[in-house]
């Protein structure tokens, strides 16, 4: 694309001596000149061609002189460069040219050397400045993207607690704070019937939107899939045979999936290459559950999950969490880990809500990193057993 230059100067010469000096870049596209007599002609000029980008006018000029022309050039809600000539003691009006605007001067009678100068200079900081505007555009563009993802995950995850205000045998609670606007973990839970409470959290590669629609559409497919009532290892299944095609190269999801038999605290369950859960007795040492793990969701194309059992006894817990906690680092570099996240549930056995052991946790860690940057998401969902008895 030429650039695009507008001359205002009522000089009838100025226009054939340009038209000499810069005829080899018109001739060859790269310069196109519009010529104007006065202020007044130069707007016309500028409301008919939206891309003319250097204004190159005079000061003293009958009709509408050159300092009028800039406060009108300034009300142009467009890219425009203006540079100003004047006679070489005209100093007054080129320091008004210049503070309304005007990014440069040259004195009369014109150095053509000089003005070539000019011209180059201010079309490279146009350029300068249409990438950097370009670029301003594409974050704010970004930062909605952003946004709209956020608001989508967000809406995605049951944030409302107590979330089953009219149950007593289990309380549960859970939170999701994502290292970016958006994250890549997941967390759910959902009744199946009358005694069976279904819940899931889980963690995908990576952070930023990319993860967070991944995150949506896993966390979709797991509930709708356990709604039809499959059983752990098999919801994980199925989830991973409709994921893999759709996941990008290097992508995977680790997750747990359980179900809670709220009459005895027996819990079924399958571990998709996720952190194991522990177990938190009201008294004694947190312990992890028993099975081991398998491979991540959108590794292996149909994998066969394994699952396993396990029960809580009246007054214990389960937490489920993922790897930003115990990977959570401070200023030193070092990391949270197993031993401090295993202190926490210690200390909080006795804690009947499952609130406060969350915030309990999320308050140790938020002491360890003493304002680190956080860098992965944080997930944490705890879930008590308080018995049907109750």
């Amino acid at each position: 694309m030429p650039l695009n230059m507008l001359v205002v100067d009522d000089e009838p010469d100025l226009e054939l001596l340009l038209r000499q000096k810069f005829r080899r870049a018109i001739r060859k596209g790269e310069l196109a000149i519009t010529f104007a007599t006065d202020g007044r002609d130069a707007l016309a000029c500028l409301e008919k061609d939206p891309t003319l980008e250097i204004v190159l006018t005079d000061i003293n000029m009958p009709g509408m002189d050159g300092l009028t022309l800039l406060r009108h050039i300034q009300e142009l809600e467009r890219l425009l460069k203006v540079v100003v000539v004047s006679a070489y003691g005209d100093i007054s009006n080129i320091r008004t040219a210049m503070n309304r605007g005007a990014f440069d001067f040259i004195v009369k009678p014109i150095d053509f050397e000089d003005l070539q100068t000019t011209v180059d200079r201010t079309h490279r900081e146009l350029v300068a400045l249409r990438k950097s505007l370009e670029t301003e555009k594409q974050y704010h563009q970004v930062q909605r993207d952003l946004e709209i993802a956020s608001r989508i995950q967000q809406s995605v995850l049951p944030t409302t607690f107590p979330a089953f205000p009219g149950r007593a045998d289990f309380d549960l609670y859970a939170t999701l704070i994502p290292a970016l606007e958006v994250g890549g973990d997941l967390y759910d839970f959902f009744l199946l019937d009358e005694h069976h409470l279904g819940f899931s959290l889980g963690d995908v590669s990576g952070k930023g939107v990319g993860a967070a629609m991944v995150m949506v559409m896993t966390r979709t497919l797991l509930r709708v899939t356990a709604m039809q009532g499959f059983g752990p290892a098999e919801c994980l299944r199925r989830v991973n045979r409709a994921l893999y095609p759709e996941c990008m190269r290097g992508v995977f999801i680790t997750a747990v999936y359980g179900i809670l038999d709220t009459r005895s605290g027996a819990v079924v369950y399958a571990n998709a290459g996720h952190n194991l859960p522990y177990v938190v007795p009201v008294h004694g040492t947190p312990r992890p559950l028993k099975q081991g793990r398998n491979v991540g969701l959108c590794l292996v194309k149909d994998f066969a999950f394994t699952e396993a059992e396990d029960r809580l006894e009246l007054g214990e817990g389960l937490l489920l969490y993922t790897d930003g906690v115990p990977e959570a680092i401070n200023a030193a570099r070092e990391q949270f880990g197993d031993a401090r996240l295993e202190a926490a549930l210690h200390r909080n056995g006795d804690i009947l809500s499952a609130s406060e052991t969350v915030h309990d946790i999320l308050r140790d860690v938020t002491t360890f990193t003493d304002g680190a940057d956080q860098s992965d998401d944080i997930t944490l969902l705890h879930l008590h057993y308080n018995g049907a008895a109750l």
